[in-house]
């Protein structure tokens, strides 16, 4: 009872602050082709938590695009300029990603699927109107832990554009 107890006042207290945003990743929807989307929950005005999703639209066989096919992103921010208009902030993030990458063997050229799962920074700024838009502009760098298969490296960059509720 006590373990419910406490788990019911953690969910009300982080849900107390009550400041969430919905975004879009406008950057990656016209530049390469796929969508992203976060849902962020502001735990006080100085932190917050949040997840992404990421979903390649290119074909394979384009040069520039993503590794990744999906990718779910939790991530935790802290904000270094808090209550302005403009905000500083850092942010960790744990990556599970999917997609394929190619190897070459002695009979061809082989497509590998993986699944794999990333820790990385980030840093970035965001933008609060007083009407509830948001801009927030970041970029950093994950390394997969897991997978053989798998790229070393997975980017985090974007450009969101959303609203504050």
């Amino acid at each position: 009872m006590k373990k419910i107890v406490l788990i019911l006042g953690l969910l009300v207290s982080s849900l107390g602050y009550s400041q969430q945003e919905i975004k879009l990743d406008v950057a990656d929807a016209l530049v390469i082709r796929s969508l992203e989307f976060s849902y962020e929950n502001y735990i006080s005005v100085e932190n917050s938590f949040g997840v992404s999703a990421l979903f390649n639209l290119a074909k394979q066989d384009i040069d520039f695009r993503y590794n990744e096919n999906t990718m779910i992103t939790p991530y935790f921010r802290h904000y270094f300029t808090a209550d302005a208009q403009w905000n500083f902030f850092g942010e960790g993030f744990v990556g599970i990603n999917s997609g394929k990458t190619e190897t070459v063997k002695d009979s061809g050229v082989y497509d590998l699927k993986y699944t794999d799962a990333a820790l990385g920074v980030a840093i970035g700024t965001k933008y609060s109107s007083e009407g509830g838009l948001i801009i927030d502009i970041y970029g950093g760098l994950g390394r997969n832990l897991f997978g053989t298969d798998s790229p070393i490296l997975v980017p985090r960059l974007g450009v969101n554009v959303g609203w504050r509720f």
